[in-house]
């Protein structure tokens, strides 16, 4: 195969120009709150459309600083060492991960009541059980994933990525990437383990035998690997060079990729794989609620912006009525066939303690087997 030829800057300036058309919403434009000081964001690239952050910070006075995070465990323990003062007003919490920080006093609970456009979420996200904890709600869903097996369509072919197991094979060796965290849970699913856990609830030395056996797992398969990577846009770029031509992935980074016209193929195997909720949350003792409240209730303002933070992480969007601000590649990159949905599964937080226990001490063995 002759080596692809991709504009790399090309594929950066699509995000960009994604969100550059957005009308400005009413409720910005006609925003009380025009109260300047500043928002905390910590979140993942793509998450804040750079056009809404522009003319949010020119509506309302209110600057917006946003960190990028690529890891929900650094971003724990960044939140963690910096209580009861943290620096952070908004931080990016998947629902499964909600329990960890909310034991820890992390997370302040969410007044709905204080979002005007809180009903502009689909309730399918924004009224889910997971959503629900201790009776309170932690969080405003913004964008649903799943994590698929991605893979270059000119080398790869469709039949081959069916299955995980040509993530491991020899025929691939050198040409594949993952996360390992990610992988712990799927390599649990591939072997017919509970990756949530639950099953393990009251038999902790059986979750320890499981968790030992998948380490080994992929400490044996160590060498077939070209990289164990932690954020999509580190992804993008080895898909691009060429570096990998299969790898693990959230759904975002890959549909971003599509629709840029890479030759990406995406597939949930059939043995199955998990799915999440990014939702935005505001930390405890947060510097400026006030501000936080007042850009996230412009955050969901008009299903233009939801269209807009899809079209440039390749997330699913939980806002209503998107479809229509979408293009027929992009909703179709954001789809699967309904056998192939039929095999995913949601993460779950009641293990969690459980779960991260045996599975941070993993990771750290098979990075330094």
């Amino acid at each position: 195969m002759s080596r692809l030829i991709f504009n790399r800057r090309r594929f950066l300036g699509t995000a960009a120009a994604t969100g550059a058309a957005l009308a400005s919403p009413v409720y910005l434009r006609h925003a009380s709150a025009q109260s300047g000081g500043e928002v905390n964001i910590w979140t993942y690239n793509d998450f804040v459309p750079e056009a809404f952050r522009e003319q949010f910070e020119a509506d309302t006075g209110i600057k917006v600083n946003v960190r990028l995070v690529d890891d929900q465990g650094k971003q724990f323990n960044l939140l963690a060492a910096e209580q009861p003062n943290p620096t952070v007003d908004i931080m990016t919490v998947a629902g499964h991960r909600f329990l960890q920080f909310i034991e820890n006093d992390l997370l302040a609970p969410m007044d709905a009541d204080r979002l005007t456009n809180w009903g502009k979420i689909d309730p399918i996200f924004s009224e889910g059980d997971w959503a629900t904890i201790n009776g309170n709600k932690w969080g405003v869903p913004i964008l649903s994933g799943m994590e698929v097996l991605s893979y270059n369509t000119e080398v790869v072919s469709e039949e081959e990525a069916q299955t995980w197991d040509t993530l491991f094979s020899e025929k691939y060796k050198g040409q594949n990437a993952y996360i390992i965290q990610d992988m712990l849970s799927i390599v649990m699913l591939m072997k017919g383990y509970d990756g949530n856990f639950i099953e393990y609830a009251n038999d902790h030395e059986r979750a320890a035998e499981i968790m030992a056996e998948v380490q080994q797992f992929m400490i044996d398969k160590k060498p077939l690997v070209r990289k164990y990577y932690d954020g999509g846009a580190e992804f993008q770029q080895m898909m691009i060079n060429q570096d990998i031509v299969l790898g693990h992935s959230w759904n975002g980074p890959a549909a971003a990729l599509i629709n840029d016209g890479f030759p990406l193929g995406m597939s949930i195997p059939r043995e199955g794989s998990y799915g999440f909720v990014y939702t935005f949350n505001i930390a405890n003792n947060a510097p400026n609620a006030d501000n936080a409240y007042t850009f996230l209730d412009a955050l969901l303002s008009s299903p233009e912006i939801g269209a807009a933070m899809t079209k440039a992480s390749g997330f699913i969007s939980t806002y209503k009525d998107v479809a229509p601000h979408l293009t027929e590649l992009e909703r179709k990159s954001t789809s699967f066939p309904e056998e192939q949905l039929a095999k995913l599964q949601f993460f779950r937080a009641e293990q969690n303690e459980l779960k991260y226990s045996l599975m941070d001490p993993a990771v750290e063995a098979i990075k330094a087997a």
